[in-house]
């Protein structure tokens, strides 16, 4: 995927849903369900459980309109192995050498920063966009003080965003919010996929109807 195609897609979809799983057959059943519902950027964060396979497996098996991405990209060899496994972009927890590889690979990536000198560095070094983590550490407020600065700056707020909040964070100036347990749920640990869909349709309709707004 193409930095300027990742941005845009931001853009539009305004979600990215993280999956982080203790069962590698369930966090793969939890990015199929996701792509089945109309989620077309998924991240699978490293720390799942053979995180690799599920990204390659989910990789061959969502169709090109599904953009699998790898996240907790910590050093160059994490984001290596990413690619290598099939993700189409990187998703940092802090500036390094993951983030750093990544770009060096032309590999979309949402960087993660949460001062003001660490959203410059990353958005200098090559990001695609900021991901603002933690961000309830500031809440949408924080969020609005640093697009005062920095209006020009995409950035998506991670770290406790439920649907409640991803409004907030819309109306404060996100391209995107990225969200993790509160729309997963215990679904990548064997849990009910049942409710994950409905919590993927909460989503979905605050991330709609905030786009049209």
């Amino acid at each position: 995927m193409e930095t300027e195609d990742f941005t845009t897609r931001l853009r539009r979809d305004r979600l990215v849903a993280i999956v982080r799983g203790r069962d590698a057959e369930a966090s793969l059943r939890t990015v199929l369900t996701l792509a089945e519902e109309g989620i077309g950027l998924i991240e699978v964060s490293l720390n799942t459980a053979d995180a690799l396979t599920v990204i390659s497996r989910a990789a061959s098996a969502v169709g090109s309109s599904i953009a699998i991405g790898a996240g907790t990209v910590v050093t160059a060899d994490h984001a290596r192995r990413a690619q290598e496994a099939g993700a189409t972009w990187i998703v940092t927890p802090a500036l390094g050498g993951g983030f750093e590889e990544a770009v060096a690979r032309r590999l979309p990536v949402l960087a993660g920063a949460l001062t003001p000198s660490e959203a410059v560095a990353a958005s200098t070094g090559g990001a695609s966009a900021v991901k603002l983590f933690p961000a309830s550490a500031g809440g949408p407020a924080y969020l609005k003080a640093l697009r005062d600065p920095f209006p020009d700056l995409p950035f998506v707020p991670v770290g406790g965003v439920d649907a409640q909040a991803a409004a907030e964070y819309f109306a404060a100036g996100a391209v995107a919010v990225g969200v993790g347990s509160p729309l997963a749920g215990d679904a990548p640990h064997g849990g009910d996929l049942d409710a994950l869909r409905t919590r993927a349709k909460d989503f979905l309709s605050v991330c709609r109807t905030e786009a049209r707004s």
